[in-house]
């Protein structure tokens, strides 16, 4: 709907008519206060914000859906105080250190590729490698490039500008690292560390030609201006992809008894970040099953999502990955083709 087909509609439909003509006809990405507008859209007006970021999405990103799945190298034991992640060791929760084999690590990136997937990313709790895991990571990418042809990812926590030369000498295509929330709101999520460090390794990684991966963590408490905030500042960074997590309460985490997001603020943050960033790759990650169910997932894939990662995640359990490319299927969403970037 627009207002030149209603013009009784220009109320809350305002700032998608502002979008259309910004973002899909001009693919400038909507600002930090036009994306408050956004998230502050009334629920009748959430169908055609998400027509309008599926729109976007097809006109700036294309059809194609990138799927990937990830595993641990290393899980739980991590020192830092990231209060919505079981893998704390400074937590009560139920995780605890783990390190997982080469050749396992090796059968799941063939699992991965099986599934059709373009991207295998290996992940590691810590707040930065040291030598031992940066070795193991080397070796780990030699013998997974050696069995099975898949872009390889990284997740290693805060880098030296030496790691950081280091993984994109050994061919490494994409590294994560998170900013999760809110420069306003990271003091109240995280304390071992700051967001600008976290912001400095994303600028390594990008000065150093690896795709940057960064996403965010929504429904921790944040208010509708910090979700915005944080959009904004992730469309500043210009990351190749951004996951969208949505908190899943951990046992044993300081956030272990905040309320689940509702599924319809979640529809809306995944139209507000679409519309900030309207060339991104916007990956559906962790929490969506909680928080979406399978109906909100298909809405989601319909409102400017075009990338998922299939399986289980970290700690918590994702979506069967079957289940996924079934709805992928049915939804006429090409699967993205291999292309060995580097």
């Amino acid at each position: 709907m627009t207002i030149q087909d209603d013009p009784a509609a220009a109320g809350p439909y305002a700032i998608l008519e502002t979008a259309r003509g910004q973002v899909l006809n001009n693919g400038i990405g909507l600002r930090e206060g036009q994306l408050l507008e956004v998230l502050q859209l009334p629920d009748e007006a959430l169908p055609a914000a998400l027509q309008l970021a599926h729109e976007v999405r097809l006109r700036h990103c294309g059809e194609d859906v990138e799927v990937e799945g990830i595993v641990s190298i290393k899980t739980g034991g991590c020192p830092e105080d990231c209060h919505f992640c079981s893998q704390s060791g400074l937590f009560d929760s139920p995780v605890r250190g783990v390190w997982l084999d080469i050749p396992e690590l090796v059968k799941a990136a063939k699992e991965t590729a099986a599934t059709g997937a373009t991207e295998f990313c290996i992940v590691a709790a810590v707040r930065g490698p040291d030598l031992k895991l940066m070795n193991q990571i080397k070796f780990a990418i030699d013998r997974i490039n050696e069995a099975v042809d898949i872009n390889i990812a990284c997740s290693l926590g805060m880098l030296t500008q030496r790691q950081v030369d280091q993984l994109a000498g050994w061919g490494v295509h994409r590294y994560n690292h998170n900013l999760e929330t809110a420069r306003s709101y990271f003091p109240e999520v995280v304390t071992t560390h700051s967001y600008e460090e976290r912001l400095e390794t994303c600028n390594m990684v990008k000065a150093a030609g690896m795709e940057l991966c960064c996403g965010a963590l929504i429904g921790m408490g944040e208010s509708l201006q910090q979700r915005a905030e944080l959009a904004a500042q992730l469309a500043a960074l210009e990351p190749h992809e951004v996951p969208l997590n949505f908190l899943n309460p951990r046992p044993g985490t300081p956030l272990e008894n905040q309320v689940i997001m509702d599924g319809k603020d979640a529809l809306r943050a995944i139209a507000a970040f679409r519309l900030a960033m309207p060339t991104t790759v916007l990956r559906y990650a962790g929490g969506r099953e909680l928080t979406l169910g399978d109906l909100g997932t298909r809405d989601g894939l319909l409102g400017g999502i075009n990338a998922v990662i299939v399986g289980n995640y970290l700690t918590t359990l994702g979506r069967p990955a079957t289940a996924d490319l079934n709805l992928l299927v049915e939804l006429n969403m090409p699967i993205k083709e291999f292309q060995k970037s580097l």
